[in-house]
């Protein structure tokens, strides 16, 4: 984030950021998007490997129809866990919460650092997202169809990439309340 000004110092930035859905319309600007990768890619790395790749989707109905796909998948895999579809299952519902941009993190490689050092990436984005007073939200509720070659397919994704992490990013609509977090748990000192 070269010459970027914040009025916020980064530890007000990990309090204020918070898991949006609900944007207005506006669209993210590329120039923006750039400065979120640009934060992105200066993540933290685990042996200094540099796995990520992006994907940007701007496409209202290319997301409205990731999103249909995306739905039963996943009201299969909250029904396995036991927990309630009841707000999923509307038919208006929608996966990315009518965000304009999604962002995906994927990965060519395998290891056991790989996905870390992508989910490294993630965080570095989304705080970069809240300095610049944009909302963002990991969308987990995605990832299989995300994967599936079909859907990879119709995005320009290679077969051989993994998303490893999907995210939304706009401009928040209202404001979004913190949610509780509990006390740091020491198990020794």
């Amino acid at each position: 984030m070269r010459n970027m000004h914040t009025e916020m110092t980064i530890f007000e930035v990990i309090l204020a950021r918070r898991s949006v859905r609900n944007f207005t319309s506006q669209a993210v600007g590329l120039d923006i998007i750039r400065i979120l990768l640009e934060a992105a890619v200066h993540a933290p790395t685990v042996l200094h490997d540099e796995p990520w790749s992006f994907a940007i989707i701007r496409d209202k109905q290319q997301l409205k129809d990731i999103s249909d796909s995306a739905k039963p998948m996943f009201i299969h895999e909250l029904g396995k866990a036991g927990h309630a579809t009841d707000h999923v299952t509307k038919p208006d519902f929608n996966i990315f919460h009518n965000a304009n941009t999604l962002i995906l993190i994927c990965s060519e490689q395998t290891g056991p650092f790989i996905v870390a050092n992508c989910w490294l990436a993630a965080e570095n984005l989304m705080l970069a997202a809240c300095a610049m007073k944009l909302g963002s939200c990991v969308i987990g509720a995605a990832l299989t169809a995300l994967n599936r070659s079909e859907i990879k397919h119709k995005l320009n994704i290679p077969d051989k990439f993994s998303v490893i992490v999907p995210i939304i990013v706009g401009y928040p609509d209202g404001d979004t309340p913190p949610s509780p977090r509990r006390k740091p748990f020491i198990l020794t000192c």
